[in-house]
């Protein structure tokens, strides 16, 4: 039954379960109404008993000492009887003629007071009678206790239970499957914008079309729904420009050092198939331009790499780390890089939280852009002071309008095309301090550029690091 009802559709699941709910509270409703009805119809039926005067009009409907057959004076609309303690009885009024039981002889004998209760005629009719303790009065035999039972058939409040329940059965059946309708025609109507979903969903399964956008008016679930969706597609579609514009940009920079190291290769494979031989120094030329273009690609390929991972991923865990430190050692590289270059460093204590390689790899990029940029015997300062790393060259400068520019990935400047480098060394610096909370940002210096890298965090360690 489940693996049935799970395998409907949707709608047609709302629509059962709708038009199940319906019947059930109708069939509840019926079903007290009924009861209720046959309560207030009996309970109408045991007062008109208790209202009939019953005992005056039939004192004379009993002569001597046998009860016999006799009318009483008024129509009671019911049929009465006299029984007496032994069990003789009469009917003096009506047509059905109850069966004396035990109760009725009880109350003749005065061990009992009224009686209400459900019998049935001697031909069988069920009865609901009301049996009453009375006197009779035999002259000089002196006087005798009796009752007198009062009874009405209970078809007077069946028939109209019955008429009742069909009409309550044909009215509850109606409902159902009116309320099954209702469902079907609400179900189509409230998951029309899924069907337009689910179309949106297999239309991009389809065609990979990430440019399809749904409805998403209102404020209900279905709107949240559908602006969500609209968010993810429109995510994925600029993560697949963007993955497709890495891909453009690092066959662009690839194609450049491959191509030289394509033909330094050649060249030197000529020489040793027509034995021509390359002098020492212009061999010992290529064979540098090699290591330099395979270090080149190694490099981009390295880049690649830390820029090929998802924005939100971390390299590592993150860990509290020295800036000053980190800073340090990348100054120290970058003095053997740039030895003409004068470098002055002051470097304040600052503890922040970040992952220690990607953090040093991020600071030795902007150093190496200062080397780079340097002119030869110029200066380079490093500042570390509240969280705030400054690295500032005296070179030509970064013109205003290159600057918005900087941080995107594989752009370089005009002036910088002939220099060494990817274009990625300060995209993987903003990834970095972004993900440690931070922010990069280059400003124009007089002379030269100055990197500002700002990083939360503390002058002292916590009280589990050690201070070094």
């Amino acid at each position: 039954m489940r693996h049935w009802f799970g395998s409907l559709p949707l709608r047609s699941r709302l629509a059962l379960l709708v038009a199940g709910a319906v019947a059930f509270a109708v069939a509840a409703v019926a079903l007290v109404c009924w009861f209720m009805v046959r309560t207030t119809l009996r309970d109408q039926l045991d007062a008109s008993l208790r209202s009939t005067n019953v005992v005056e009009q039939v004192r004379y409907g009993c002569q001597q000492s046998v009860p016999v057959p006799g009318r009483i004076k008024s129509n009671l609309s019911a049929s009465v009887q006299i029984v007496l303690p032994d069990g003789q009885h009469c009917l003096v009024d009506g047509w059905l003629a109850p069966r004396a039981t035990k109760t009725d002889t009880e109350v003749a004998a005065g061990a009992r007071r009224a009686t209400l209760y459900d019998s049935v005629s001697t031909d069988g009719t069920p009865l609901r009678v009301l049996t009453l303790p009375a006197t009779w009065d035999r002259g000089a035999l002196g006087t005798t206790q009796i009752a007198i039972s009062v009874a009405r058939p209970l078809s007077d409040i069946d028939k109209p239970l019955d008429t009742l329940a069909w009409v309550l059965l044909a009215l509850g059946g109606i409902g159902a499957v009116g309320a099954g309708a209702a469902g079907l025609w609400v179900a189509r109507t409230g998951l029309r914008p899924v069907d337009e979903l689910t179309g949106a969903v297999e239309h991009i399964a389809r065609t990979e079309d990430l440019t399809v956008r749904i409805p998403d008016e209102g404020e209900d679930e279905i709107a949240r729904l559908s602006r969500s969706f609209n968010s993810m597609t429109a995510a994925l579609a600029s993560s697949r420009d963007r993955q497709a514009q890495l891909i453009a940009d690092a066959g662009h920079e690839l194609r450049t050092p491959l191509t030289s190291l394509r033909t330094n290769v050649e060249l030197l494979a000529r020489s040793e198939e027509t034995g021509r031989a390359i002098p020492p120094e212009d061999r010992r030329e290529l064979l540098a331009s090699v290591k330099a273009q395979m270090t080149e690609l190694a490099a981009l390929i390295g880049d690649l790499q830390e820029l090929s991972r998802p924005e939100a991923a971390v390299p590592g865990p993150l860990q509290v780390v020295a800036l000053h430190e980190i800073a340090g050692s990348a100054l120290a590289r970058a003095r053997l890089r740039g030895p003409e270059l004068a470098f002055s460093a002051e470097l304040d204590p600052w503890y922040v939280r970040a992952e220690p390689a990607a953090l040093e790899r991020a600071v030795v990029n902007v150093l190496d852009n200062a080397v780079k940029f340097s002119p030869p015997g110029g200066a380079v300062e490093v500042r570390l002071r509240a969280g705030e790393l400054t690295v500032r060259d005296h070179g030509p400068g970064i013109p205003a309008e290159e600057l918005p520019h900087v941080f995107e990935r594989f752009w370089r400047s005009p002036s910088a095309r002939a220099l060494p480098g990817s274009g990625l060394g300060l995209s993987i610096v903003a990834r970095t301090v972004h993900q440690a909370g931070g922010t990069a940002e280059l400003r124009p210096a007089d002379p030269g550029t100055e990197a500002v890298l700002r990083l939360p965090g503390a002058p002292t360690p916590p009280p589990d690091l050690p201070d070094s």
